[in-house]
Order: structure tokens, then sequence, then C-alpha cells
């Protein structure tokens, strides 16, 4: 999975003020890449601009993949229908069959515990539940790109530890996750690559570029024998985040990234595997990913 690339990205309505001015970003996979900047500032036409509900005046959207999800800072739905019924809509919208799509919005206000029930009309929802259908409605097909827009706003404190859990699980498929927010603590928290935005032009804060190099996991699995005593052999490159894997025998030793090594154990757990061993990697700053040219 590739990452998503702004070259030359600017913004003005009719002829006034340039909002935006040559962008130039890489959003690598697997990162929490947060914009921060002012009010006022362009954060969310940059956003709008990143998911193709805006067009920019001037420049491209690189490798922008098929499955995006976006949570906008206003959430306009028709306010006559029902959270599960808009959820349902929007699932058959993005592919999904009736019955997927009803089962995939039961799921989700579930999870995010939306007060009063899947039949609550829309229009009569607080400002933290309408919260969690937009953020349930961005997720209905799991995205490769998830773009947040001031995503806590209104939140309770119940749904701020299931949105970071949402925000890892996207990453730790591969995927890239991208937020505003007005709040410089939760923006230092939440990100592994911070951008500023300000004066229509976007920097990268390179201390977080630095903190974002990926680490790696060394792990070392032994191999369930079959009725003689023979090794059962894997496709390690099959699984998302492994860089290199070497068999010995029945041993296979795996680097794989650090934020996909959980998930790597329990797979090969779940197969029969063995774990013997499993560390950290230091890595040589040469080899490090920085985004793709």
């Amino acid at each position: 999975m590739t990452g998503v690339r702004l070259r030359g990205v600017g913004k003005r309505y009719r002829r006034q003020t340039w909002v935006l001015t040559d962008v130039d970003v890489d959003l690598p996979p697997g990162e929490l890449i947060a914009f921060s900047g002012g009010n006022g500032s362009g954060k969310s036409t940059l956003l709008r601009i990143l998911v193709g509900v805006t067009r920019p005046t001037t420049g491209r959207i690189l490798d922008r993949p098929a499955r995006v999800g976006y949570v906008p800072d206003r959430f306009p739905p028709d306010e006559r229908m029902s959270a599960h019924g808009y959820l349902t809509h929007m699932g058959r919208v993005s592919g999904l069959r009736s019955a997927a799509a009803s089962r995939r919005a039961e799921e989700l206000l579930e999870r995010l515990a939306l007060v009063g029930g899947d039949d609550t009309p829309l229009g009569t929802l607080s400002k933290g539940n309408a919260q969690k259908v937009a953020l349930a409605q961005a997720l209905m097909v799991p995205p490769h790109l998830l773009v947040l827009d001031e995503p806590w706003s209104g939140l309770d404190s119940s749904a701020h530890g299931v949105l970071a859990e949402i925000m890892r699980e996207t990453t730790g498929a591969g995927g890239t996750v991208v937020f505003t927010d007005h709040r410089e603590s939760v923006v230092r928290a939440n990100a592994t690559r911070i951008h500023r935005v300000a004066g229509g032009r976007v920097t990268l804060d390179e201390a977080s570029a630095r903190a974002a190099r990926p680490s790696r996991t060394r792990i070392v699995f032994k191999a369930p024998v079959d009725a003689y005593g023979i090794p059962r052999t894997a496709d390690w490159h099959a699984f998302t985040g492994v860089v290199t894997a070497h068999t010995d025998g029945a041993y296979a030793t795996i680097h794989a990234t650090s934020a996909h090594a959980d998930d790597l154990v329990l797979a090969a757990l779940r197969d029969g595997w063995s774990l013997i061993e499993a560390g950290p990697v230091s890595i040589p700053r040469a080899t490090v990913h920085g985004g793709t040219p």
C-alpha cells in the first residue's frame, strides 16, 4: 500500500487570497498524521482537498486509495433519518449489501455507545452523538485513508478511547490516519508526524518526523511439525509489515515493523507456531523510509 502524496497543491476561492500555496506533503502508510494550525489557517480546506470533496486550484493528489473515510468538521445528514437508517444507506452506497450494511451499522453504533439507540432521529442527537454517527459512516467499509477533522469535538470520555483504538487499528492494518485538532497537547499525544499550517504554507515538524522513524521487531518462531516430524513452512512475506524472513530448519526469524508485530504473533500462534523470542531491532539511519519521492 503506497502513501498519498500532495504535489504543488494550492487553493483560492474566486479572486480572493490564496488559502493554501504550493503544498508538498507525503502521507506514509501506518502513521497518525496531524495538521496543526490556528482557526482559518486552511486545515479543513486541506483535508477536503485530500479526500476529494474540494478540487485544488493548482497541483495534484497522487495515490489516493479507493477506500477513504472522512469525518468533516460539520456533519449535515438528513435530519429525518434514524442513525441506523443513515448508516445502512451509506453502507449500500459504499458497496455493501443491505443486510451486511445493517449489521455493520449496528456493530459500530454499539461500539461507539450511541445514546438513545439506533433508531434515534439524527436531528435530535447531541453534538457528541452526531459526531459518533459521523465517525461510524467513515468506517462502514474499513478505510485505507481515514481523515478526521477535529474528531474529538463533543465526544464523551469513553468514546475518546474507542476513537484512539480505531485510529490504531487503521494504521496497524497499513492504512493512514490524518487528523486536525486545535489543541497542541492532543496533537502531540496522538500524532506520529505533525505538519504545521500557517499563512497558506504547510511545513513538516522535523522533531515529529524523526520520532516517527519506523521501529522493527525481531521475532523468532518454532514451526509445528506434521505426523512425520517435518516442520511446517509459511509465506511470511504475505503478512503486512514483514521486512525480512529467514528459515533455519524448524525456526523462522522475522523482522517486522513494530506496528504490525502483535498481529503477526497472534496469527502465527493461532496457526500452531511457538513464539521463542521477540524484541526491538535498531534501524540504520540510511535505511529509514522517509516518504515517497
